[in-house]
């Protein structure tokens, strides 16, 4: 059997990194891992071919090679996923989906021809059996959580791979905690699930031996949700770093209580992390305790900030508004906190009520569901009727972005973050690295209109630290593509 693996396309947001991916070469940020990983899976015998509309488009003559589509999504891919079934049904292809899409009843997927909704390792033998018994049901549904222990690694060579910015590799699924806007822990449980060192291990030298170099992304939901696992993994992947000469630097998505651990720093700094992904949420502790993010509320949120920064790592950070607690104030106090935390990359965004979370739950018993969310964060639409009034709300979220991405308060806040950072695994320079520096002093440096703050920027970092001036160009590129995005959302009309 012929199986044609679909990964729809992901709209312009703040997370598609689309104008800045070109300064690289590159035209998405990873692979989709998820659906490489299912792929991994199928019988040895079928022949597999991956299409990713995010770096290249769909020829009628993949869908005439194939016997059967799969298609995995996101909820923001829901469009993009709605366009390709239809596709697919015109042509007289059979469709599988699955992937977080099909854990809401969402109308994108309502044209596929088989349905799969939680984690495909406990359903996919049966599902491609029936396939070739011509006897597969719309409906298939796991009966519980993976064991990761036994998910094979991911067919990343079926992967156009240079054309990613990233290398993704999953460790755990799960969190330990219940943050009521939250879908993961609805999706993957409360109690962080975790492949073997030697299964991390194993994936890691199998990106090394398709000759990938550079960043690679563990994708975890939380990778601190179980200390005790990773600080066994850790050593681990540093001495493997060690032994190939430090072909990768590492970056991931924690929970804040990571600043708590000294010993976890240390260890994620000497396997290579120079980046990590944070739900900061909001400054308002009234907030973070009203939405159940009680590891926010403990912490001294910018002092915890600054420890990672001091430990060497970026800081992204994940912020939101519209909380039913917040005041009118909180748009200022969001933007002061983004400045004095000095983190540049900070995505802010509407608060939503994704389906089957708690707040989904709540909302509905209250009659405050409008609408169900399609996941963009670069739309400012309500899903759900909050206590603020919606326009002041709306005007708010647009002044939040309008200031932090001013490119001086941008830059301010890069350069800010740059002075905080402590010793940081060295990068290892590619090709691209040097294109993406070439095109940024022509792109940023010549033609943009913000070229004075951007040659400020880099000649401070260059006299104060020269050794973070890679850094720093990252930072720039990576500022052009918010600053086109945050421009876009002032001249949207107001929904």
């Amino acid at each position: 059997m012929k199986v044609l693996l679909l990964y729809p396309q992901f709209p312009d947001t703040f997370w598609s990194f689309r104008h800045a991916l070109p300064f690289i070469g590159k035209r998405s940020a990873y692979p989709p891992l998820g659906l490489l990983t299912v792929s991994a899976m199928l019988p040895p015998h079928w022949k597999k071919k991956l299409v990713d509309l995010n770096v290249e488009p769909l020829r009628d003559k993949d869908i005439a090679w194939a016997d059967v589509a799969f298609l995995s999504a996101m909820l923001v891919q829901g469009p993009s996923l709605a366009q390709l079934l239809s596709r697919c049904r015109e042509a007289g292809l059979r469709t599988v989906v699955g992937g977080p899409v099909t854990s809401a009843d969402n109308p994108s997927y309502e044209d596929a021809d088989h349905v799969v909704r939680g984690e495909a390792e406990e359903v996919i033998a049966e599902l491609a059996s029936d396939l070739e018994a011509g006897t597969a049901r719309r409906r298939y549904e796991a009966a519980g959580p993976a064991d990761m222990t036994r998910v094979p690694s991911p067919d990343l060579h079926l992967a156009r791979w240079r054309r990613y910015s990233s290398m993704p590799v999953q460790y755990s699924r799960g969190c330990p905690f219940s943050c009521e806007f939250c879908d993961v822990i609805e999706l993957f449980g409360r109690n962080p699930r975790t492949k073997t060192a030697d299964q991390i291990l194993s994936e890691l030298e199998r990106i090394h031996g398709m000759g990938w170099r550079g960043s690679v992304f563990i994708v975890d939901d939380n990778f601190v949700g179980n200390r005790q696992a990773i600080k066994s993994l850790l050593p681990r992947i540093a001495d493997w770093m060690r032994d190939r000469g430090k072909p990768f630097s590492l970056f991931t998505q924690a929970s804040i209580n990571l600043a708590e651990d000294d010993e976890l720093l240390s260890l994620m700094r000497a396997a290579r992390f120079n980046k990590v992904f944070i739900g900061i949420e909001t400054p308002s502790a009234e907030c973070n305790r009203a939405a159940g993010k009680m590891q926010n509320v403990k912490a001294d949120l910018l002092a915890c900030v600054r420890r990672i920064q001091e430990n060497g790592m970026e800081v992204m950070g994940g912020f939101i508004v519209g909380f039913d607690q917040d005041s009118p104030e909180i748009f200022e106090k969001q933007i002061a906190f983004i400045r004095e935390a000095a983190i540049p990359v900070s995505m802010v965004g509407l608060l939503t009520a994704l389906p089957n979370t708690r707040l989904w739950r709540r909302l509905s018993e209250e009659g405050r569901i409008l609408r169900q969310s399609m996941g963009d964060n670069t739309e400012a639409l309500l899903n759900f009727i909050p206590k603020m009034n919606p326009e002041a709300l709306l005007a708010g979220y647009r002044n939040v972005l309008a200031s932090i991405y001013t490119p001086s308060e941008y830059f301010e806040r890069a350069q800010a973050m740059i002075s905080r950072l402590g010793a940081r695994p060295k990068e290892r320079l590619v090709f691209s690295d040097y294109v993406a520096l070439f095109r940024s002093f022509v792109r940023q440096g010549i033609v943009a209109r913000y070229r004075v703050a951007y040659w400020r920027f880099l000649g401070k970092t260059f006299f104060r630290a020269p050794r973070h001036l890679g850094l720093a160009v990252t930072l720039a590129i990576m500022g052009h593509h918010f600053f086109i995005l945050s421009r876009r959302m002032q001249s949207k009309p107001t929904m």
